[in-house]
């Protein structure tokens, strides 16, 4: 897996290695040992699904305010999406940046947006399936911290 910095300090984009054979691909979609060597320091305990019939649609901008607050990793299992975040978090050097991924089934990409990020998304094709998983505010403070940069 490949971990890229993007344009905000605290997103990134994660690119899992799949292997290919007759029958299809296989790829680690989430290893907490790997995801640690990026200084990445997120057990989540959540996982969602949502589904949309239709190109275009909108899901977002999404937001968890404290307590509720929360840190989530997003994969596309099903289509394409363009996945944007925006920086929310006052005092970041960033505060109100925005950077945006594309995702897809096909390319295996994932965006792991920290807490202090609004997200949301626009489906590129028909039937698109998005799985983010998420974990509560509480104990991911140390993968967020306050305003400071998280490299890969």
């Amino acid at each position: 897996m490949d971990c890229i910095d993007l344009d905000l300090a605290g997103p990134r984009l994660l690119v899992a290695a799949a292997f290919h054979d007759a029958r299809g691909f296989f790829l680690e979609s989430y290893s907490r040992r790997t995801l640690l060597g990026f200084g990445i320091d997120l057990n989540f305990v959540q996982d969602n699904q949502s589904y949309s019939k239709h190109r275009g649609t909108v899901r977002g901008l999404h937001y968890q305010s404290p307590p509720y607050a929360q840190a989530k990793l997003i994969r596309v299992v099903r289509g394409r999406i363009v996945d944007v975040v925006v920086d929310v978090r006052r005092g970041s050097p960033t505060y109100g940046g925005w950077a945006k991924a594309e995702l897809s089934a096909e390319n295996g990409h994932q965006l792991l947006v920290p807490v202090g990020f609004l997200h949301g998304f626009l489906t590129n094709l028909r039937l698109s399936q998005v799985a983010p998983g998420g974990r509560p505010r509480s104990s991911v403070a140390r993968a967020t911290g306050s305003a400071r940069p998280l490299k890969c």
